[in-house]
């Protein structure tokens, strides 16, 4: 047997559980009853949850390569998913996604399959590594196994949500063109739906493309905002559904503007790559659906510069901001998203936060600003919570009640670039690269925010001379 369990209620090397090898190489794992946990401490008792996170994961791992192996030996018979429903308690349909899963993870996802497995690191389970599965559907043999061996080195620490976007990406440097087709086929299945509930309630249900349906929600939530702000005392989630109903059946709301924001490499834009766009809230977007929006007549641009060496974000354009305001964009371009490690608010939605408190002299700049939304700028305030951040590495650290701390490291807004340290800095500035055009050396070092918006606000941003 690959392991065996032990319910022994006391480990005294771990408190009360643990994970130990035997003689024979096996993991042994001994688990706590409930009336030790009873017993723990905070930090104790979270420990044990951690710990057996890792066992479960461990676990899934063997059980794929199991359920793999069962298929094998059956020679891929089509009743494989009625043997092992029978044997794990579960429907042939939901016995069949298993199979299907196992056998992508033992022949196309090796990589992802041994980092489930990685005791020590307990940080790939089924649902992360089903996400993975998903967004590789696509890909032939040869180019999943390729994404497989870029990806699984980046998987500690990332949550469903890093991962599937980590993974995307890496579709659309392997499959550009699979990525530009898939996502205008896409497009041509737009539809809506409703869907009866209980209670005298219904879903109504939009498959949009994901800039429409993202400037569509920015719109709604600033209308209910701006309710909520004027005193009306319904909830937000209210006020939004209600909204909605208001926009759909005829209630103008002209007057309040949306507003979505699309990072794009020059490269991309110029169609020399077919990778790295990022719309914030849902993640990248294949090459010519970013070339789509950013030649809407509605886009408003805005210059982000960043470290060729790094992806860092170092300055944005700040001819029609200002200073204030600037300082604003930088900080939001910069991290992209709430600070606090598998929190994916978008910097745009959420608060700027004082790294070192107003009250204690901080500084309103760049160096002491940080993306933060309100629960965790909140939560800061909590006993035994602190969130800092690194401005010299771009880390973001958060101090928990039993002293843990977890650090977010944010992903660069470009792709670090090999520099050749021999060669003579650029000392033009950024400015004057806009007036002759987009020079190719710096395709690796700038980036443009482009800011899809309604016709009023385009047009407003024309009379302001902001092109």
């Amino acid at each position: 047997m690959p392991f065996r369990h032990s319910f022994s209620p006391i480990c005294s090397h771990w408190w009360y559980y643990g994970v130990m090898t035997n003689a024979g190489g096996n993991n042994t794992f001994v688990l706590p009853n409930p009336r030790k946990i009873a017993d723990m401490s905070a930090e104790q008792a979270l420990e044990c949850a951690a710990t057996a996170v890792r066992v479960v994961c461990a676990a899934q791992a063997v059980v794929m390569r199991s359920i793999a192996r069962v298929r094998q030996v059956r020679h891929r018979d089509r009743s494989v998913p009625d043997e092992v429903g029978l044997e794990l308690g579960m429907s042939r349909h939901a016995a069949a996604a298993q199979v299907d899963l196992a056998e992508t993870l033992v022949t196309r996802l090796p990589g992802v399959l041994a980092a489930l497995a990685a005791l020590e690191a307990g940080t790939v389970n089924l649902y992360k590594a089903g996400k993975i599965r998903d967004v590789t559907a696509t890909l032939s043999d040869e180019q999943c196994r390729a994404l497989d061996t870029k990806l699984a080195p980046r998987l500690a620490g990332k949550d469903a949500t890093q991962i599937r976007r980590a993974a995307r990406d890496l579709v659309h440097q392997i499959d550009a063109e699979g990525a530009n087709a898939r996502a205008v086929k896409r497009r041509a299945d737009r539809s809506v739906r409703i869907v009866h509930e209980e209670d005298a309630m219904a879903t109504l249900m939009a498959y949009l493309p994901a800039e429409t349906a993202a400037a569509i929600y920015a719109r709604i939530d600033a209308i209910a905002r701006r309710r909520r702000h004027a005193g009306d005392e319904r909830t937000l989630n209210q006020l939004r559904a209600d909204t909605l109903s208001d926009l759909l059946l005829g209630v103008d709301h002209s007057d309040v503007l949306a507003t979505i924001f699309l990072h794009v490499p020059i490269g991309a834009a110029l169609g020399v790559t077919e990778h790295g766009a990022f719309l914030e809230g849902h993640g990248p977007l294949p090459g010519a659906i970013a070339r789509q929006i950013v030649n809407d007549p509605r886009s408003v641009w805005k210059k982000v510069l960043t470290d060729p060496a790094s992806g860092a974000v170092l300055d944005v354009g700040r001819t029609t901001r200002r200073p204030p305001a600037a300082v604003k964009d930088l900080v939001r371009a910069r991290d992209r998203e709430c600070g606090v490690r598998h929190c994916h608010r978008p910097a745009h939605h959420s608060q700027l936060d004082h790294t070192q408190r107003w009250r204690h002299n901080g500084s309103t700049s760049t160096r002491n600003l940080r993306a933060l939304c309100q629960h965790h700028n909140l939560l800061r305030e909590k006993p035994g919570w602190d969130v800092v951040y690194d401005d010299a590495t771009g880390d973001t650290t958060i101090t928990t009640p039993t002293g843990h701390r977890f650090h977010q490291h944010p992903e660069p807004l470009l792709n670090p670039q090999h520099v050749d340290k021999t060669t003579p800095p650029i000392t033009e500035p950024p400015r004057a690269f806009i007036e002759v055009g987009y020079s190719l050396s710096l395709i690796a070092a700038t980036w443009m925010t482009a800011s899809l918006r309604t016709a009023k606000l385009s047009k407003r941003a024309a009379t302001n001379g902001c092109v």
